[in-house]
């Protein structure tokens, strides 16, 4: 019985030992609530990307737009958005934003609610020898900055429509947008898509996984903007460690002990994670926003004032007014009454205690810590709270993406979609605004779904524009762009820039009411080709991009 009783005191301590930080437990609760559409790891065709109405909020950390768990925008992934659109606007909303997060936690989002930030820790948590930082380290910090002005800003502004950072590095898009989407077996077709693009960002996201083991943040430390941005405002957020200069001796403990590279706490490298709180001998660093919670008089070594000492004084005085009566009444009873003795001085005790600890006063510390444990309490209650009615809500309540998919075979439905300014938009000379499907029926239909910013799909156009020529007005082509990925004066001044204004496609712009692109089969992610044959049936279906060979026999078959 005593060894079982050892074995579940040694896995009782185990579980102790390992127990997670409160830290860790808010970067995981953080990770899942922005991640709360569990259903969409599962799910297939329009069902795999959530895209309600929270989706035009940012998340406070780095998390993929395209995961199929987020419910949220990643911002920085807006910030290039807005940029690319911005021209000589300033893009105030998600500017706002950002000032808003960072007066609020400055990088205190790097080390408790951002997703990436976690996958990070726990990668450097595998037992392996560690690079430590040095004045190496702390030069290459910078370049992140470099990374912000160049892929976030320059690129965006001055080539419009390109979010050079998402596109060409960010290892959370990699991991969470596009692995996450191929390990469904219902997107098997993705695989089809794959291109160089995909294979630099897994190469990207290798050497920031395999680093992060050896280093720590490896990617947040040297290659994250977002952390860049933050780090702005670390001095005057609201939320984060502070040092009480009037305290610090210089020691330099808490540098040391950073894994980050700081030169002093709260520096815009410094992540807010606390853990050089507890090494400081003089206790000179502490939390900013720390006196909404605690009452200023709750320090460890404040003594207890002379106005709190007077009751101490009266119950002692009461306690021994009662022993000395507990001792006449033994005198009194001593020649035989021993028992009666005992009961009378037992009683006499309990009520000392109980008077004494009815009147006793709490402490400030016991007041500071019986207050925290209630705040403690209520705040994770009302987070678990928070948890449980988004997992509900995005997985069984949330609206789907009800839009009708329509497959190879099925009749292809009317449609109507407006049009941009180029040859193939005229007729008789007058341009067409509205290019419909009802229009074209008994005619061989070629449908292209492209956006501005996919390499592939910009590769293949010129294909289209090829075979058109070749079969002339036997085949009507038409070039849909994405909703919601340009305005239509970007997309019209692409177009023009392109020299594709002379051409005989009809260019098209879809929209998210009408969603043709989820309506004839898209699966998020372009280009997507569909031919409709002159019985107005679909006759061919091609996720990603195709070649001038295959798409004049899918025209010939279709006629």
């Amino acid at each position: 019985m005593a060894k079982v009783k050892n074995v579940f005191k040694k896995i009782g301590g185990w579980f102790v030992r390992h127990a997670p930080t409160k830290r860790r437990l808010i970067q995981i609760y953080s990770a899942l609530l922005f991640n709360a559409n569990l259903k969409g790891y599962f799910g297939k065709g329009n069902n795999v990307i959530f895209r309600g109405v929270t989706k035009y909020l940012c998340t406070p950390g780095l998390n993929c737009y395209s995961c199929p768990g987020a419910v949220t925008a990643c911002p920085l992934g807006a910030l290039q958005n807005a940029m690319a659109a911005s021209k000589t606007r300033a893009p105030y909303y998600i500017i706002g934003i950002l000032c808003l997060l960072g007066l609020m936690f400055g990088r205190t989002i790097c080390g408790f609610l951002c997703p990436t930030g976690l996958g990070q820790d726990l990668l450097y948590k595998i037992k392996t020898p560690k690079l430590r930082k040095s004045r190496f380290t702390r030069i290459f910090s910078y370049f992140k900055y470099v990374l912000l002005a160049v892929l976030v800003i320059a690129i965006p502004v001055i080539y419009q429509g390109i979010p050079a950072f998402c596109k060409y590095v960010c290892p959370a898009g990699t991991f969470g947008g596009s692995l996450f989407l191929l390990m469904n077996p219902n997107n098997a077709d993705f695989f089809s898509m794959l291109g160089y693009l995909f294979s630099w960002k897994f190469v990207l996201l290798v050497v920031f996984v395999v680093a992060s083991v050896f280093i720590y943040r490896f990617f947040c430390r040297f290659f994250c903007p977002l952390g860049a941005i933050l780090g702005f405002f670390n001095k005057f957020a609201f939320i984060g460690v502070s040092l009480d200069n009037g305290k610090c001796t210089d020691c330099g403990l808490c540098v040391q002990t950073c894994k980050m590279d700081v030169k002093r706490v709260g520096d815009h490298e410094c992540i807010n994670c606390g853990e050089c709180i507890p090494v400081c001998p003089t206790k000179a660093i502490g939390w900013k926003g720390a006196k909404l919670f605690l009452h200023p008089s709750a320090t460890d070594d404040l003594p207890i004032p002379a106005v709190e000492r007077a009751p101490l004084a009266a119950m002692a005085a009461e306690t021994s007014a009662v022993q000395n009566s507990a001792s006449a009444n033994l005198s009194l009873f001593e020649s035989g009454a021993s028992e009666a003795t005992d009961a009378i001085n037992a009683q006499a005790q309990n009520s000392a205690s109980e008077n004494k600890e009815k009147n006793r006063q709490l402490t400030p510390d016991e007041k500071r810590l019986k207050r925290n444990f209630g705040l403690q309490i209520g705040a994770w209650a009302l987070a678990l709270v928070l948890l449980i009615t988004a997992l509900v809500y995005y997985n069984f309540l949330a609206p789907s993406n009800v839009t009708r998919v329509y497959a190879l075979g099925d009749k292809c439905p009317d449609f109507a979609l407006s049009t941009y300014d180029t040859q193939g938009a005229y007729s008789g000379g007058v341009k067409t605004d509205k290019f419909s499907s009802l229009e074209y029926k008994g005619t061989v239909t070629v449908i292209n779904f492209w956006y501005t910013t996919c390499d592939p799909c910009v590769e293949e156009l010129p294909y289209f524009e090829s075979v058109k020529e070749k079969f002339g007005d036997k085949v009507v082509m038409v070039a849909v762009h994405a909703a919601n990925m340009a305005s239509e004066s970007e997309v019209q001044g692409f177009i023009n820039g392109k020299g594709w204004r002379d051409w005989q496609i009809i260019f098209a712009q879809d929209t998210s009411e009408t969603d043709c692109f989820t309506m004839l089969g898209g699966k998020s992610a372009y280009p997507l080709t569909v031919v409709v044959n002159t019985s107005g049936v679909i006759s061919f279906v091609q996720q990603g991009k195709t070649s001038e060979a295959a798409l004049t026999e899918a025209i010939e078959n279709a006629m």
